[in-house]
């Protein structure tokens, strides 16, 4: 394409690489194909790039979630290789192995119903058959709150008390407080035990 005399040269390049030839108007491209190739290069390098990233993605999750298994299988390999094996030996290794990474997992057992354990004096299955110290500190903290807020003392109050937790400790110590307390299995279920069922 020739120049138009009357524009710069700088303005002239520029009509140049905007203007139309011939070929473009009839749909023929007469750009460079190594720069056409390279949009369509950098679009499909983009794809690949994503889905590597969802296929990482996806086995990172697997191996955590395996994570700790391999670790176990790794562990228990070294225990039985750390002695010398036969052939024999070896394949029934591998045939434990694989029976337990094939085992099932179970998360959460989702058929089970929470139930309350019934209670007995002197007959606890939940923890110690005495008040825990944190079991303690629990209660004669609220109890020495309820006093300090005005609640009626359950005894007659001691001369040598000089404050609520001092008359809640001897409440307790009596175990005339009227609190029960709720221990809980893992499971879910629990048992609600009174004060004076403790030893």
């Amino acid at each position: 394409m020739k120049k138009p005399q009357y524009l710069s040269e700088t303005e002239a390049n520029a009509t140049e690489e905007v203007a139309p030839t011939e070929d473009n108007a009839q749909g023929v491209s007469d750009t460079n194909p190594a720069t056409s190739n390279t949009t369509d290069y950098n679009e499909d390098a983009e794809v690949e790039e994503e889905e590597d990233l969802e296929a990482k993605e996806i086995s990172d999750n697997i191996a955590l979630s395996n994570a700790g298994l391999v670790k176990a299988m790794d562990t228990y390999r070294k225990v039985i290789e750390s002695k010398e094996l036969s052939e024999k030996e070896k394949e029934e290794l591998e045939k434990k192995i694989k029976l337990i990474e094939e085992r099932d997992v179970i998360k959460a057992n989702t058929q089970h119903t929470i139930t309350e354990i019934p209670v007995e004096k002197g007959h606890i299955t939940i923890g110690p058959p005495g008040l825990t110290r944190f079991e303690k500190a629990r209660i004669m903290g609220a109890r020495a709150l309820q006093l300090s807020q005005g609640a009626p003392p359950f005894i007659e109050i001691p001369a040598t008390a000089r404050i609520s937790l001092d008359i809640a400790m001897e409440e307790l110590d009596q175990k005339i407080i009227p609190i029960v307390i709720k221990r809980v299995l893992p499971n879910g279920d629990y048992q609600n035990i009174p004060i004076d069922f403790f030893n």
